[in-house]
């Protein structure tokens, strides 16, 4: 139970986060992504501030033998770039690119009412059923498809 309500809390702080730095502003973010117009700058200074605080915490984190509410540390083990990463950053980039959102400024704007949160939402929800119902699928399957 602890670690749930660690859970909540770490997401509501980072949706404070989000709201605060206003990147919940799809507008903001296709602003950003606008290079050769009036390109707004401030989303790589949040990238740039969040970057440093994760490195920083995940070094202290990381001395320790095991997490806090945790019986160890659960860390990717694949290392390597392949085909359905590429895919996969590529679908999630132009996604981004397209509406100005990803999943976690998805969750605050769809508490503010914008019609365009609620087509969003339901098309993201099923990216994501279509992602783990192909990770389930034999490996053999995806590979004749």
């Amino acid at each position: 139970m602890k670690a749930l309500a660690v859970a909540l809390i770490a997401g509501l702080v980072f949706g404070i986060g989000l709201t605060i730095s206003d990147m919940i502003n799809p507008a903001r973010v296709l602003a950003f992504l606008d290079v050769s117009g009036a390109w707004d700058p401030t989303l790589a200074l949040v990238l740039l501030g969040a970057t440093g605080v994760t490195a920083l915490g995940f070094r202290m984190i990381l001395r320790r033998q095991r997490p806090m509410f945790g019986s160890q540390f659960r860390l990717p083990s694949r290392k390597e770039v392949d085909v359905p990463l590429v895919w996969g950053a590529g679908l999630f980039g132009i996604g981004w690119g397209m509406v100005g959102l990803c999943p976690g400024p998805a969750f605050g704007v769809l508490l503010l009412g914008h019609w365009e949160t609620y087509v969003f939402f339901p098309a993201m929800i099923a990216g994501m059923l279509t992602h783990a119902a192909l990770q389930r699928a034999p490996r053999a399957a995806r590979s004749e498809a």
